[in-house]
């Protein structure tokens, strides 16, 4: 009896921690969607922190226009694909490198709480989250703002809502993750690839680029 309590109290010892700041496993395979007032997305993603790599492949609607995009960011080597399957193209872009962020909650981000998605009424009913909030300078002088939501034990993304002057409030919500990296080969750009060529004087892509790919 005696053990049993005292395991009953190192669990509830450890639920009751403060919650702290984290970063998601570095190999992650999922879905996300992504909304805001013009645009809705739903995509398949592989992301790679180890080797600063971003696939993803995305059908959805933007202005009421249906579309869908194929698009692969390497911010180590400093560029970034959109790949057109059909046409056999490929549109290449500069990234900026220092623009890779990975999916973590940073230290400095304020905790706005922690809650149970769905019940505790039994097991794997609920999920235990945090909320956090934060805020990024500008190079402009302004500031993006950022509200996202990460699960407890895992550090696993669950949703985020993102601000800037350009693209307003975001949301994008994850779910089907798997850690890990099924294909590694989606990582690399098709053949029909090889020939794309960047235009230096562009100016340099980011995420928000993909928009921009939509409408042209």
């Amino acid at each position: 009896m005696r053990t049993f309590v005292l395991l009953m109290c190192l669990a509830v010892g450890c639920l009751a921690q403060a919650p702290h700041p984290c970063r998601s496993p570095p190999l992650l395979t999922g879905a996300m969607s992504v909304a805001n007032e013009k645009f809705n997305a739903y995509a398949k993603y592989d992301y790679d922190a180890l080797g600063e790599r971003i696939r993803f492949k995305e059908m959805g609607s933007y202005e009421n226009k249906t579309f869908g995009l194929d698009a692969l960011l390497l911010f180590r080597e400093g560029v970034m694909y959109t790949i057109n399957h059909k046409n056999r193209t490929c549109k290449k872009e500069r990234l900026k490198k220092e623009d890779f962020h990975p999916m973590e909650i940073p230290a400095d981000a304020a905790l706005l709480g922690q809650v149970i998605l769905g019940s505790s009424s039994g097991p794997g009913q609920g999920l235990l989250v945090n909320t956090w909030y934060g805020e990024r300078a500008t190079p402009t002088g302004g500031k993006d703002k950022w509200m996202s939501t990460f699960t407890e034990f895992g550090c696993i993304p669950v949703s985020t809502t993102y601000y800037t002057d350009k693209t307003g409030w975001v949301l994008t919500t994850f779910f089907n993750i798997v850690v890990g990296i099924d294909d590694p080969q989606q990582f690399f750009p098709p053949k029909f690839c090889q020939g794309a060529k960047v235009d230096e004087t562009a100016e340099a892509a980011n995420f928000y680029s993909i928009l921009k790919n939509i409408k042209n």
